[in-house]
């Protein structure tokens, strides 16, 4: 069965850092382009990191650049988002998608156009 699981979401003070992994089941992740997204209470859900299948490169929207690190491990089948200086308005559920395709400008980044994509997990920021 095909499946991405999304941990290490939590509750955290401003300034804080979260980990978040997306791990995968029933396919091989290094092949696949990985796009992470978050949505925010009463907002649209938002792509704003994707690291390229392989090779590991990486594109990150304004709001997290500089804070937020996307790496993966082929051989844990995991890709990592490390989320450091967290402020509130990083708050919101956030979701790891799977695709064949390079990754495409963050303004691009579309959830439902992914082949895979977890369930998500809860981040909270708060003072």
């Amino acid at each position: 069965q095909l499946q991405l699981v999304e941990s290490g979401g939590g509750l955290v003070q401003p300034g804080g850092s979260l980990r978040l992994s997306c791990a995968a089941s029933g396919i091989a992740l290094d092949y696949y382009t990985i796009g992470w997204f978050r949505q925010a209470p009463g907002k649209e859900r938002e792509g704003f990191s994707c690291i390229s299948s392989r090779g590991g490169s990486t594109n990150y929207a304004d709001s997290v650049k500089g804070r937020f690190t996307m790496s993966r491990d082929n051989a844990k089948n995991t890709v990592y988002l490390q989320m450091n200086s967290l402020k509130p308005e990083d708050t919101g559920v956030y979701y790891c998608a799977a695709d064949r395709s390079d990754c495409p400008e963050i303004g691009a980044m579309n959830f439902f156009e992914y082949d895979y994509y977890g369930q998500g997990t809860q981040v909270t920021v708060f003072s």
